[in-house]
């Protein structure tokens, strides 16, 4: 079994335009409910096998503060300028072709990109997905590359509203 974890980033700020997107920080409200995620992820017993963010501040960021709430070593976050760059099907890449003795793999990207991804294993798909939503897909399969001829299963669907 194969879970597939996306994440979108914390709530960043656009107060100062001379800072470059890929550098815009997060919000302390974004910590906050990001930190909500991580109680709801703990409570379901998550643990993560990878852990791989976009290398913008606000998706490493946010991988942390995850990664932290579920004792994952910071040190094991990888970054991928893919996951950054735009493109989907370039984060596909990455998804088949991770290591089989992964069980569980999260990513942290930025809209549309991350929407765009988890609307290829929705049914019905969601319209955004809002700042620290996380969409747990599992797939029974033991090979990432197998995934595309594999049934998703939706497992949930997250964001801070939902657990106010």
């Amino acid at each position: 079994m194969k879970t597939l974890y996306l994440a979108r980033h914390a709530k960043a700020s656009w107060e100062d335009a001379t800072v470059s997107d890929a550098q815009r920080q997060l919000l302390p409200k974004g910590i906050r409910k990001t930190k909500r995620i991580v109680e709801f992820l703990n409570k379901r017993g998550t643990t993560i096998d990878l852990i791989l963010s976009s290398p913008a501040v606000r998706a490493y960021e946010t991988a942390r503060i995850v990664a932290a709430g579920l004792d994952y070593p910071e040190e094991k976050i990888g970054i991928d300028r893919k996951i950054y760059d735009g493109y989907h099907d370039r984060i596909l890449d990455i998804i088949f072709g991770t290591n089989n003795q992964i069980e569980s793999l999260m990513i942290f990207g930025h809209n549309p990109t991350i929407t765009r991804l988890a609307n290829l294993f929705l049914n019905p798909g969601i319209e955004i997905m809002p700042t620290s939503c996380v969409v747990c897909i599992s797939f029974n399969t033991d090979r990432w590359e197998n995934i595309p001829s594999t049934e998703p299963v939706q497992e949930f669907i997250v964001y801070p509203k939902l657990l106010k």
